[in-house]
């Protein structure tokens, strides 16, 4: 068999492997499925009405279906942030309990736990996003308007945005001493979204504060998916959102090969 060919071989065996340590310990994942979930619906039916009020066109502002409109995207890109502290915790557990190195000493290309690890994260953030957009569903959210290549198209940024931020979250599990250090510094892959437009436009946030919550990665984002799914204008938000991702990727990719091919201790 050619390099290549084995490659995709032992990548899909780690990606098996780690879709396998998913389903036999459910708890994380569904934990930290918990936080969107609550957050959707905190602000839905406790403040929902309260934050509608400042949005629409009349002297009233809106109702609560405009609200759960515009929080949705946010709560969706949340999600991936979410899942982001699993995959550090994984990553970690794997480099202090010994197994890579014991997969350094056996016939398998090198690059194939990383993968594996990505893949599997990937695929799991994607069926969290689902999964969190059907409690969206259920509580009113509607995008009737999109098309169908609207819809592959959000689908297709909310892989990109999990592969980014994936490998970023790689990273910061394989320079962890400890499962419990890489749970506390993915921690802020979490609150990012808070400082972001997923809650309250940018402009309702002070003038100081603005530049920081515009131009961060989430923010295009999820101005991008409202655009896709709602018919909101994109404008320059798609460019920073794709350009966030390709530099978080390249940059998680790097970091995390220099420091996987580092000897162990």
């Amino acid at each position: 068999m050619s390099a290549l060919t084995l490659a995709t071989r032992d990548a899909t065996t780690m990606l098996r492997r780690n879709l396998l340590h998913a389903r036999r310990y459910p708890s994380l994942t569904l934990n930290l499925l918990l936080t969107p979930v609550m957050l959707l619906l905190l602000f839905v039916y406790v403040f929902g009405d309260v934050m509608s009020s400042g949005m629409g066109a009349g002297a009233g502002g809106g109702d609560r279906s405009d609200y759960v409109a515009y929080v949705v995207p946010g709560i969706l890109l949340m999600t991936i942030g979410s899942t982001l502290v699993g995959t550090a915790v994984s990553v970690a557990t794997d480099m202090t309990e010994g197994i890579v190195a014991r997969f350094r000493t056996m016939a398998i290309h090198r690059g194939s736990v990383l993968f594996g690890h990505v893949a599997g994260s990937v695929l799991q953030a994607v069926a969290s996003v689902v999964l969190v957009g059907a409690v969206a569903v259920a509580v009113g959210f509607r995008a009737t308007d999109a098309t169908v290549l609207e819809w592959c198209a959000a689908l297709g940024l909310l892989a990109l945005v999990a592969l980014a931020f994936t490998w970023v979250a790689v990273g910061m599990g394989l320079g962890s001493p400890t499962a419990e250090a890489a749970s506390n510094n993915a921690t802020p892959l979490i609150l990012l979204p808070l400082v972001s437009s997923a809650f309250v436009p940018v402009d309702a946030m002070p003038g100081w504060f603005r530049p920081v919550a515009e131009y961060q990665p989430f923010t295009p984002a999820i101005e991008t998916l409202r655009g896709l799914l709602l018919g909101t204008e994109i404008g320059h938000h798609g460019w920073l959102a794709v350009g966030w991702c390709l530099a978080l990727a390249a940059v998680g990719y790097a970091w995390s090969r220099v420091l996987y091919d580092r000897e162990p201790s």
